[in-house]
């Protein structure tokens, strides 16, 4: 019959082809573009903070410069939706900066250290640090966290596993490499603990997983460089 509408399955509530009530309606249709506008705002507000880090000072001229970066890099590269479903812990948010600016400080003496000691060459290192939480914006914020203390460096991401390979300058022994991984997963915990959600806190928890070793890898790798390197 022309016009006659499918009886609606088993199992299936509501109508084929009529409206899902709390999915389709102009109320549900308002919290998403909300929140699409909140993500947005979110991911603005932390490009201008890294904006102004990388000039090295806060001013008028670098708060402006960073929107107009920020907007621009909005509009004209729109990256993947990224959802804040955590909230804001104003206690936890004064931690995260003071111990960020603590390792920032001791990080910088640390390397200038290293740079003018006479006939010392450090060496370096690279780890692989799976994190607990694999959302998108807590791998952004932990691996731009770690890039902007001197001396750590993050040289890829593994989106899918939630791994971070980090390069660690001025390694002496297998304790250097250990403390490194876990200076990772702290700054990863300060994170979550000042924005993230009750189900990303309760995953602090559990223990960090291991990262399994390549297959065939050598896991005393022989080396050229001398006892004094």
């Amino acid at each position: 019959m022309t016009g006659a509408r499918r009886p609606a399955a088993s199992g299936d509530p509501w109508p084929a082809g009529g409206p899902v009530p709390g999915r389709d309606g102009p109320v549900a249709r308002g919290r998403r573009r909300a929140a699409r506008w909140q993500d947005r705002l979110t991911a603005l507000a932390w490009m201008v903070g890294v904006w102004n880090l990388l000039w090295g000072r806060p001013s008028w001229g670098n708060l402006l410069g960073g929107l107009l970066v920020g907007v621009a890099v909005l509009v004209f590269f729109p990256l993947p939706p990224v959802t804040f479903g955590g909230r804001l812990r104003p206690w936890a948010l004064l931690v995260l900066a003071g111990r960020f600016v603590t390792e920032l400080v001791g990080a910088s003496i640390h390397v200038a250290r290293v740079a003018v000691q006479p006939g010392y060459l450090p060496r370096g290192a690279i780890i692989a640090v799976r994190l607990r939480v694999r959302t998108d914006l807590n791998l952004a914020l932990t691996a731009e966290a770690i890039s902007l203390v001197p001396g750590t460096l993050i040289i890829e991401v593994d989106r899918e596993r939630g791994l971070l390979y980090v390069h660690v300058l001025d390694v002496r022994g297998p304790a250097d490499l250990t403390d490194s991984r876990a200076r990772v997963l702290a700054t990863e915990a300060r994170i979550v603990r000042a924005i993230g959600s009750a189900a990303e806190l309760r995953l602090l928890d559990t223990p960090a997983p291991d990262v399994p070793a390549p297959a065939g890898a050598d896991p005393d790798p022989p080396t050229d460089r001398g006892p004094d390197q």
